[in-house]
């Protein structure tokens, strides 16, 4: 797929594909709550438009973060899995998840607590590969 990129930053370009408000949400979504159909993703608490997850499921399939296929069996249920391109996105949720934990929970008082945040901080590695590892375990 050509792709137009503003500019030679290497920032710049993955914010022009991943800079969009519901692109990690979506990434984050498969990666820790388990969501592969367009049913699970239209009933998860962000509440994204069906259109708009639409687009963005193709644009993250286009790009090679995600891959689709189909439920055995049923023609019409897509399912959607992380690529190890998507995988690789693990240490920027995990990094956006403590960065939010310490400057953002006094600007949004019904962010939930997160217990786990201290561990995530002092096995930083450790946790990531977890993630990774669970994620793969259950794609088997």
């Amino acid at each position: 797929m050509e792709r137009t990129f503003r500019c030679n930053c290497p920032i710049t370009s993955a914010l022009d594909i991943l800079g969009d408000k519901w692109m990690l949400v979506i990434v984050k979504q498969m990666l820790i709550d388990d969501k592969i159909t367009f049913k699970d993703f239209i009933e998860s608490e962000e509440a994204i438009a069906s259109n708009i997850l639409a687009a963005k499921l193709k644009l993250l399939e286009q790009v090679g973060i995600i891959t689709k296929s189909q439920l055995p069996g049923n023609k019409k249920t897509n399912l959607y899995h992380l690529t190890d391109m998507g995988l690789s996105l693990t240490p920027i949720i995990v990094e956006l998840s403590v960065w939010s934990e310490g400057n953002l929970k006094g600007l949004n008082p019904i962010m939930r607590n997160n217990d786990q945040i201290e561990f995530i901080k002092s096995h930083k590695e450790a946790f990531i590969q977890m993630v990774i590892d669970n994620y793969k375990s259950k794609r088997l």
